[in-house]
């Protein structure tokens, strides 16, 4: 007997529709809430390297408005939700960081991100 072919462009495929629908989901509860709290403007800086990573900090425009632990933590699950969407795996090794600022009045995401990397250099010379 034969072992069937994995198709792993197929998985890789469906795992992204996945996310992006779950993205859309998240996205439109989300701005629904932030509008009715008064915000205008989200920004979230995150960090990710060695495995692992979070979304360091959160500002949100007009300061003065302040948001219940449930709400914030979806909104941290969010902005790593897109920012691994769009560079899925930052977090490995060396790892990325960015800032993902969403202008909630016009419903719009900049996302500028940084990968980490480690350049060598290297030579060899025998016999000379």
């Amino acid at each position: 007997m034969t072992k069937p072919q994995t198709d792993y462009t197929a998985m890789m495929e469906k795992w992204r529709a996945d996310r992006e629908a779950a993205l859309k989901t998240a996205r439109a509860e989300l701005i629904a809430a932030l509008r009715a709290v008064g915000v205008t403007k989200m920004i979230a800086e995150y960090e990710g390297y060695g495995d692992s990573g979070n979304v360091e900090d959160i500002t949100l425009q007009p300061n003065e408005v302040t948001l219940d632990e449930d709400l914030t933590r979806k909104l941290e699950d969010f902005a790593w939700s897109v920012a691994y969407n769009q560079h899925p795996g930052f977090e490995n090794n060396e790892g990325g960081y960015g800032t993902l600022t969403w202008d909630i009045s016009v419903d719009s995401i900049t996302l500028d991100h940084a990968d980490r990397y480690v350049e060598c250099s290297h030579s060899y010379d025998e016999g000379l």
